[in-house]
């Protein structure tokens, strides 16, 4: 009665634990793996019955009318048995998501071994191959018995070789599940082993009982759990979305996820039966009239599968009517990862497309504007799942260009790991910030009153700085906080290029090209700086402003040509710097200089002026070059009230200056 008893308990034991997944209601629509174990299961649930029915049925062979119900229970269990096989590979395939060369070999050797085993079963009524009966109704293994669970654990030991290998280079509980179906297929083999040296006892009952309550704990149990985690994911990360669709490509239908109360408001009608037919109708219907023509060409399977041809994803625009008014939405459309379903996000942008008219309208005279993306996919390289409670987490990373997650690890404090890694592999002017932002009290208080905070820092590779940016959210329970890293290195790095590049302009903009002093342009900035800190009443600094003329250019170019009378220029800026020193040197026109003079320059600027002029008699007299007209005006408080009345002063006494030149006659410093 051993086989009896086993074959009855493992049914009842495996109804018990498997009766949602036995139900056709369990399998998705699409989803490969959980039909695929269905079948496995039921190919499970017959072999034990008929397992249990040659027990009984073998513990009263002796009465003649049960032989041919026996005989026939001996049948249906070597089928049974190869469907469990059959079915296992099956589940194997599905469950590697593997479409390769060796699935197919796999597949192919299964189907060989299970249909070798029905001729075989077919032939053996004839021809006594697989099993036979004495004439006292004993049973007895025939030598293809031999050779059927041979191949089937041949069979098995490939199938369960491969697995683990798997196992060893996965991570997390990717490793988990690979070794857990890889050791129920090594236990089915085991037990087929044991049961080929004792046809008689129920091993192999044993061996499916196990494996499939092994398979519950570590795998199902533990893809309910990533798939409760991952709908948590998803839920926050798409609180910023009207409604979000999951449309099945080829039939149409749908299901909706977080619609917001401004969407439900709309009453919009959804069967969920034909997104193609019900959304043109839905746009036809709220659609801004300007743009009711574009948005219902869109709706339309060719034109969606055209447009995300080659492209990750791709988003468009347009009104819709949201009580009396219409507002703006955005509407992005990805490919899911199964390549059998579209992810249609929609969000209201009203309020962002009235920012960015505002921004544009007070940054007209700007030269260069930051482009505004469309795309509202946030790609994170990786992102971290912590419980507030007891810091517990598991870290994901992005696979893939659909944004599937999959687990790298998990660990018990988060923020202990946190703070022991910052001094290994944060850029040590960044650890402090670091180290703050990822204080758990600290967060929890900065996301009271807000949805998201973000940190941009720099983290250590191979020796050479990386800028990331972290941002962190809190799940709608309040019991998770979902951190995000991304890695921004390039988006910084150019952001700072062209800050660079655009103050170098600015800088060019303001210099000489011919002299490489300040041209006319700063001159004029300056000027109205320091006038406008006169008219605001900022607190008075004393200048005074020196205005020079080179004398003679004119002749020069046209006696000697442009070249000598360029080189004039240069030598006149130069006698300026050096003896300006402490003061901005502007070349205001085609021979005219001036020199703003503050600090120590402008407390001995009677001196420096007196050198100027110095200098210039020592030229003239040995006719050296160049030849300095020069005037100098102070600014006087309570009597001077614009810059320029100070630059008039300095150009009147720079022409008094000039004709002494002309007529040889030196001149003090008044």
């Amino acid at each position: 009665m051993y086989n009896s008893g086993a074959g009855l308990f493992a049914f009842l034991l495996q109804l018990i634990l498997y009766r949602k997944a036995l139900g056709k209601d369990a399998v998705q629509a699409g989803s490969k793996t959980a039909s695929r174990f269905r079948a496995f299961l039921i190919a499970s649930e017959g072999f034990f019955l008929f397992d249990a029915a040659w027990g009984f049925l073998y513990e009263n062979r002796g009465i003649s009318a049960v032989f041919p119900f026996l005989y026939s229970a001996t049948v249906f269990y070597f089928i049974f048995m190869l469907l469990t096989m059959l079915t296992w590979a099956r589940y194997i395939v599905a469950f590697l998501d593997k479409r390769g060369r060796r699935s197919k070999t796999l597949l192919y050797a299964v189907w060989a071994i299970f249909t070798l085993g029905l001729i075989q079963l077919m032939v053996n009524r004839f021809f006594p191959f697989i099993f036979s009966y004495t004439d006292d109704h004993e049973y007895v293994m025939e030598p293809g018995r031999y050779i059927s669970i041979a191949l089937q654990i041949a069979l098995y030991v490939v199938i369960s070789s491969y697995l683990l290998y798997i196992a060893v280079r996965s991570r997390g509980r990717e490793r988990e599940r690979y070794a857990a179906v890889g050791f129920t297929t090594l236990m089915l083999e085991v037990f087929q082993i044991h049961q080929f040296f004792g046809p008689q006892m129920p091993f192999y009952t044993m061996g499916l009982v196990l494996g499939t309550a092994i398979i519950n704990s570590y795998v199902i149990n533990s893809e309910l759990r990533d798939k409760e985690t991952y709908d948590n994911i998803a839920t926050i990360l798409a609180e910023g979305y009207e409604v979000m669709f999951y449309i099945d490509i080829n039939t149409g239908e749908f299901l909706e996820f977080s619609k917001s109360s401004q969407y439900e408001s709309m009453e919009v009608p959804t069967a969920g039966k034909d997104f193609y037919t019900e959304t043109r109708e839905n746009a036809a219907r709220y659609a801004h009239p300007d743009d009711r023509e574009f948005a219902v060409s869109l709706y339309y399977k060719d034109v969606l599968v055209g447009n995300l041809e080659g492209r990750k994803s791709f988003s468009y625009k347009y009104r819709i009517k949201v009580g009396e008014a219409y507002k703006f939405f955005l509407f992005t459309v990805m490919r899911a990862h199964d390549d059998r379903h579209f992810v249609l996000y929609v969000k209201d942008i009203e309020e962002d497309i009235m920012v960015e008219a505002q921004r544009k309208e007070n940054q007209k005279k700007q030269v260069t504007f930051t482009r505004i993306a469309e795309s509202l996919a946030s790609n994170y390289d990786m992102i971290y799942y912590v419980d507030v409670r007891n810091s517990h987490y598991i870290s994901y990373e992005t696979s893939n260009i659909y944004g599937q997650l999959e687990i790298q690890q998990s660990g018990d404090d988060f923020f202990a790991e946190s703070l022991e890694n910052i001094p290994q592999i944060v850029h040590k002017g960044d650890r402090d910030a670091v180290t703050t932002f990822l204080s758990r009290d600290n967060m929890i208080s900065a996301l009271e009153d807000k949805k998201m905070r973000s940190l941009d820092y720099r983290l250590m590779v191979n020796g050479k700085p990386q800028y990331c940016r972290m941002v962190v959210r809190k799940t709608s329970d309040g019991n998770h906080f979902i951190i995000g890293v991304e890695n921004v290195d390039a988006e910084v790095r150019k952001a700072k290029q062209q800050l660079k590049a655009l103050n170098t302009e600015k800088e060019l903009a303001r210099r000489d090209e011919l002299t490489g002093i300040k041209n006319k342009n700063a001159f004029t900035e300056l000027e109205q700086t320091v006038q406008s800190n006169l008219d605001k009443g900022v607190d008075y600094f004393p200048f005074a402003i020196v205005v020079c003329d080179a004398n003679n250019l004119k002749v020069i170019n046209d006696t000697e040509g442009h070249v000598a009378g360029d080189e004039y220029l240069k030598a006149s800026a130069k006698l300026l710097c050096d003896i300006y020193v402490h003061s901005p040197v502007f070349r205001v026109g085609g021979d005219e200089f001036a020199v703003f003079l503050q600090s120590s320059d402008y407390a001995n600027r009677e001196a420096l002026l007196q050198k100027l002029r110095d200098r210039v008699l020592e030229n003239q007299r040995t006719n050296a070059r160049p030849i300095l007209a020069s005037g100098m005006s102070e600014f006087i408080q309570g009597t001077d009230a614009l810059v320029s009345e100070v630059f008039e002063r300095a150009d009147r006494e720079m022409y008094e200056n000039k004709a002494e030149l002309k007529g040889g006659q030196p001149q003090a410093v008044r």
